[in-house]
């Protein structure tokens, strides 16, 4: 199902996402052919940025890891495109993951040069067709022996072909999980790894369920000093329940939402975030150049060798030169309904009224409490703690987030557009 195709449930979700206090969200399955502005615009106005994923779980749609020269063709890339050209044009789309967990324990040699192609052809095609950079990155699986050859692979330089090159780099990771610590979590070998990071890198999943309800107490340490001058925070996995319970929510039947504890656990950690360390720059990353690809770089990683990447496909430099045909939106439009329709539900079971989206304006990201509305019938708001039964919202903080993305400057927390997140999988 495709999470950002129909205004009604967006609106509804941007009002709990809003609430909870993210400022990006991951989508992972999207239908290139179906109309997403509506969506786009509601979440634009809640100042949530959107990652999207250009592949998707069905056939044909993603690269192999067995043999990734089969997948990778033109058909494919057509798709990935049109992907492309759906959400170019949104100024809160902030960037788009390339590949997720394509290169794992069972993956052949040659999948991290593909991934490089990839990259390449959705860089070159932005490029191309685009009025602005956006950042292309991937989504690695948190396997200890390949991790680091990975982000070696794909962030190293390489003169020839410097598009190739990912802007960012996400790893899911869950090894967090109940009343850890950044020592017994492998929080501060991960620190320790990726000191010297020349581009954002940032947990594209996190968020163990082991321990149930969640309780989320990486989420101070991932948002604190031990981990900012190289972390820039996360998405948590995931909005909606599913069977493998990592839900924060319930998407009933009829419409309706319940809240889960989970959801109330979380929005008490992100309030008690320092916003004032959010917002800081951090050079660290900006201020290095990434080195030269060599073969040390990847050494006990059993990947190819070479980087050389792929030839493309008969008929792709066509498609970047000229386009892809299909849906090409404008861009985000104004939202006027603010309400949602449906009834939502907190973890008592007490339906919430006065649930309702704060617009922002076009230069502002949102942060912990910004949204505050949502009663319940016995006066006291839902979650975190607050004694608010009010159904407003705080002074949204102006963070200027949506002039360093038209600028193509995804930055270590320098606005926190990663620093606060979800993963939305419908």
């Amino acid at each position: 199902m495709d999470a950002l195709s129909d205004a009604n449930v967006c609106l509804r979700d941007a009002v709990l996402l809003q609430r909870l206090g993210v400022n990006a969200i991951r989508v992972y399955n999207l239908d290139p052919d179906l109309d997403h502005t509506a969506c786009a615009s509601i979440f634009n106005a809640a100042g949530i940025y959107m990652i999207l994923d250009v592949n998707s779980p069905l056939p044909n749609q993603s690269l192999d890891r067995a043999s990734p020269w089969n997948s990778y063709n033109s058909a494919y890339l057509t798709r990935v495109f049109k992907v492309v050209e759906d959400f170019m044009h949104f100024n809160n789309t902030l960037g788009f993951f390339s590949g997720n967990e394509v290169i794992n324990e069972d993956s052949v040699a040659q999948v991290p040069s593909y991934i490089r192609a990839v990259t390449r052809d959705v860089k070159d095609y932005i490029s191309a067709q685009s009025k602005r950079s956006i950042p292309v990155g991937y989504s690695a699986a948190d396997v200890s022996s390949l991790l680091i050859g990975s982000f070696n692979y794909l962030s190293c330089g390489l003169s020839n072909d410097t598009s190739s090159k990912i802007d960012f780099f996400g790893i899911n990771s869950y090894s967090w999980c109940g009343n850890a610590t950044f020592q017994t979590s492998g929080y501060d070998v991960l620190v320790d790894q990726f000191g010297n990071t020349t581009i954002p890198i940032f947990f594209s999943e996190y968020g163990c369920n082991a321990v149930t309800p969640r309780i989320f107490t990486e989420v101070p340490a991932l948002y604190g000093p031990e981990m900012t001058p190289v972390f820039s925070g996360g998405l948590i996995y995931e909005y909606s329940e599913e069977p493998n319970n990592y839900g924060l929510v319930n998407l009933n039947d009829n419409g309706s939402v319940s809240i889960l504890q989970d959801y109330d656990n979380l929005r008490g950690q992100y309030d008690k975030l320092d916003v004032s360390l959010l917002e800081s720059a951090n050079s660290t990353a900006t201020s290095l150049q990434a080195p030269a690809c060599s073969t040390d770089l990847i050494a006990g990683t059993g990947f190819t060798d070479s980087f050389a990447l792929p030839a493309r496909p008969d008929g792709v430099d066509s498609l970047i030169q000229n386009g892809v045909s299909g849906n090409s939106s404008s861009g985000t439009t104004a939202v006027t309904q603010t309400v949602p329709s449906q009834t939502v539900y907190d973890v008592n079971g007490e339906t919430l009224t006065g649930l309702k989206l704060v617009v922002l304006a076009w230069d502002e990201s949102n942060l912990p409490g910004n949204n505050t509305s949502g009663t319940a019938p016995s006066g006291s708001s839902s979650s975190s703690g607050s004694s608010s039964a009010t159904a407003s919202a705080s002074s949204p903080t102006k963070t200027g987030a949506a002039v360093r993305v038209a600028d193509g400057k995804l930055q270590s927390l320098a606005i926190g557009a990663l620093a606060v997140g979800l993963a939305l999988q419908l």
